[in-house]
């Protein structure tokens, strides 16, 4: 057992965490005293409403019932868990009508007051059930007397107001206070969106209604022309490019990343999606589920690194005298995750990529630190058990391409023929009876993508444009967003990379990188040592919460316009490659990512809902040093698996890109990544090990024999893929180039296809039907009828003809 193992993360990967810690992560520690300011600004309205609300009023009107008859808007001494539904509605729209008034101050206090609401009237409630359970509740009531609108409205406003963004622009150092009216409004609107977007079984049907309509409105904007997502796009590029430093960037990302999973679907939604858009290809179902796959994956022991090595080498050559000499045995036969296993030794032995780290130098010191901040190593007495549970088979069914089985029968021919067919993978006469049954195989094992009958469909369109017409494009939220982003989607990508690059934990400091920090820093900085820890950790955790909420946003849009259209996905992955995302992502994990994964930068007494409900213990310099016991950092974790997946997705079938992986050294950055025992993050580790493990050379792959077997054992078998061997006929270094050339003319050739101006009139279809044409019934001009005898005697009759100049012409 290695010093520096670690026991297996009970981590299951999905859209998000609990709903209690998402609603958590949407305030720093900095804004704890505002809870009880927007409780005291409730309050006072609320009673000062109650005791006014005995005059009459019209019906209709607020404060009184639809069906007639006065309501009181609240009773004096009464808590509003105690109103009925008529007096919270009614209360409720006395509250809207307080935010068209002109007066700022007033208006945010009855913002203030919503926003209490939105949180759960925390004041009236015993524990943190409760307070979910109102937050909900209010949810729902506010979003159906119109509050998303109105604020909507505000929110607009405060992005338009120049006197903030040049006030915010002269100061030398922007804090909470900078914010204080766009924070409110953004929590609100994000408290409604997450407490709606979550169903429960105990939902009554009004809420299902409920939450239909909502994603319909966030989808097809009906008043405005462009969704509410675009909008926040825009917040994010308008903060990046300096013209708005005060924006409260974590809010607008982690509301943005939730109006994403809303309108588009989480990862449930998104497979059932990819099955029905099979069925309607009539292409044949998925060989399986991916995500219960993934799911029921065991975590692999992590490979040997130096540090254990010198250890282990001491005690093989104490026992090497002992030892009696072991016959061979077969391969299939091997456990590989067999701590016993006698040649694991001699594999790491020498690990070439210790010498071909770009940090070779302070690899050691890493090492180092992962020894002290490990977690306890699981009991010994286990791993027997362990070993003797993991599931037998490989997880996943092998896939073939079309284009393998026309590799593999172009080589054939060459072979034994001496001349090829093209495309031809019908015509086996000549070949072999092995190659017959090869290509049957491979044709048992084909898989055809809905990528592939895109890519097809969009070639004959662009072939044939006059004859195929008009494509017919369903209106999906995804189409409609991708529609909206298409011209500044390079400006968002940037944006969300500059801001993920600044928040990462590598990154250094540096003059001209952009601030993140504007809303989590308070107007008067720490002056304790116990202040500046907790502010310490709060940046920290806003840092995490930032990666989190980009690296989910940018993961969702991949997988949904990949779904959509294969095109739109590539122009989004063009504009990530160009914009430096492959090495921003290496360079996140080039770390110590176990300390990244077991970091401790929440304190849990502080998190909504707890602080609200309960006393807080006194905090001291150790309970903060102490942290939580959690076994990892749920957020972290999930960063981390949605970044390798992004780097998945931008490199899967690209040479260019995968050379780009090579040229970066990313082999011993992603093979320490290793170390971390989730089943989840290996897989993803090792497929991006896999692809480039062909550029390696000989001698990493004699090396790392245990990460080419966790290979073998958890990654999906292409047939014919030499991926272990390196002979591979695509990989031709002078292609890359014109690769990525290829694509960007394709992407461009679909973009200005569907998305441009209708064509000018002169490149319209033209009808050659001689029938049709005739059979027209044209609307002629008066003055024309009038006259239409003169026009025949003048074109026609007295014109002669000469039928002599045809046989000339000819």
């Amino acid at each position: 057992q290695g010093s520096v193992d670690c026991p297996n993360l009970e981590f299951e990967y999905g859209d998000t965490d609990g709903h209690g810690a998402e609603l958590a992560e949407l305030y720093s520690y900095t804004e704890e005293p505002e809870l009880s300011h927007n409780r005291r600004c409730f309050e006072e309205d609320f009673h000062a409403q109650g005791t006014s609300c005995g005059l009459g009023v019209a019906a209709g009107s607020p404060g009184r019932h639809p069906a007639g008859g006065r309501v009181p808007c609240a009773v004096p001494g009464r808590r509003w868990l105690e109103l009925d539904g008529a007096q919270h509605k009614a209360y409720v729209m006395r509250l809207l009508d307080g935010l068209e008034v002109v007066n700022r101050d007033k208006r945010l206090r009855v913002a203030r007051a919503i926003l209490y609401l939105a949180q759960g009237v925390f004041g009236d409630c015993d524990n943190e059930g409760d307070v979910l359970h109102w937050s909900r509740h209010n949810s729902f009531l506010l979003y159906r007397l119109g509050t998303f609108s109105a604020f909507l409205e505000l929110l607009n406003m405060e992005i338009e107001n120049s006197q903030a963004c040049s006030s915010a622009l002269r100061k030398p150092a922007i804090s909470l206070a900078d914010s204080t009216e766009l924070r409110v409004l953004l929590s609100v609107m994000y408290l409604m969106v997450e407490n709606i977007r979550v169903e429960q079984d105990t939902d009554p049907p009004e809420w299902k209604t409920c939450r239909e309509t909502f994603r319909t409105e966030l989808s097809f904007p009906v008043h405005t022309e462009e969704p509410f997502a675009l909008l926040l796009f825009t917040m994010v590029t308008k903060f990046c490019s300096g013209h708005a430093p005060h924006f409260p960037m974590k809010k607008v990302l982690l509301l943005l990343w939730k109006v994403l999973l809303f309108t588009l679907g989480g990862f449930e939604a998104l497979q059932a999606l990819k099955v029905r858009r099979r069925e309607e290809l009539g292409l044949p179902p998925l060989p399986e589920d991916s995500i219960q796959v993934v799911r029921s994956m065991r975590a692999a022991s992590p490979p040997t690194y130096s540090l254990e090595l010198g250890e282990q080498q001491q005690q093989q050559q104490q026992k090497r005298g002992h030892r009696s000499r072991r016959p061979l045995v077969k391969q299939d036969s091997l456990d590989i995750y067999n701590e016993r296993d006698p040649f694991k030794n001699d594999e790491g032995g020498v690990d070439e990529e210790e010498n071909d780290d770009v940090d070779s130098g302070i690899e050691g010191e890493l090492d180092l630190m992962e020894r002290d901040t490990m977690i306890p190593p699981m009991p010994p007495q286990r791993l027997p058990m362990e070993r003797v549970s993991f599931p037998k088979g490989l997880p996943w069914a092998p896939k073939v391409r079309q284009k393998d089985i026309e590799h593999f029968l172009e080589a054939s021919r060459n072979k034994f023929i001496g001349f090829t067919l093209g495309q031809d993978t019908e015509t086996l006469i000549g070949l072999p009876r092995p190659i017959h049954e090869s290509v049957k195989t491979l044709k048992q094992h084909k898989y055809v993508s809905i990528s592939d009958v895109q890519i097809k469909n969009e070639e004959e369109l662009e072939k044939c444009p006059m004859s195929l017409g008009e494509e017919e494009v369903p209106e999906t939220p995804c189409e409609v967003l991708y529609r909206a982003m298409l011209y500044n989607l390079p400006q968002y990508m940037i944006a969300l990379l500059k801001i993920l690059l600044a928040a990462a934990p590598t990154s250094k400091a540096k003059t001209d990188s952009i601030n993140i920090l504007a809303d989590v820093l308070p107007e008067e900085m720490p002056i304790t040592v116990l202040q500046s820890m907790k502010l310490g950790m709060d940046v920290n955790r806003h840092k995490e919460i930032i990666v989190k909420s980009i690296s989910a946003s940018l993961l969702l849009l991949l997988k949904h316009f990949k779904l959509n259209h294969i095109y739109q996905f590539e122009y989004v992955s063009q504009h990530l490659v160009f914009a430096n995302c492959i090495p921003l992502i290496l360079k996140f994990f080039n770390q110590n990512i176990l300390s990244y994964i077991t970091a401790k930068n929440s304190i849990s007494v502080l998190d909504y809902p707890h602080c609200t409900v309960c006393d807080l213990p006194e905090l001291t310099a150790e309970s903060l040093e102490a942290g939580d016991n959690n076994q990892f950092c749920w957020r972290n974790l999930f960063s981390c698996i949605n970044l390798l997946r992004i780097l998945n997705k931008l490199t899967k079938w690209k040479h260019s890109r995968t050379m780009m992986l090579v040229v970066f050294k990313s082999a011993p950055i992603l093979k320490r990544a290793l170390k971390v025992k989730q089943a989840t993050l290996q897989l993803y580790v090792l497929k991006l090990l896999k692809i480039q493990t062909k550029y390696l050379g000989r001698q990493w792959r004699k090396s790392n024999m245990k990460t080419m077997s966790a290979i073998y054992q958890k990654v999906r078998h292409r047939m014919n893929d030499d991926w272990a061997y390196g002979n591979d006929i695509d990989a031709r270094p002078w292609d890359f180039q014109a690769e990525e050339c290829t694509l960007r003319a394709n992407i461009e050739a679909f973009n200005s296809r569907r998305y441009d101006s209708p064509r000018p009139p002169e490149f319209a279809p033209v009808d050659n039907c001689l029938q049709s044409v005739l059979g027209q019934r044209l609307e002629l001009p008066r003055d024309f009828q009038g006259s239409y005898e003169l026009w025949l005697e003048r074109e026609v009759f007295s014109q002669p003809i000469r039928w002599e100049e045809l046989l000339h012409s000819q």
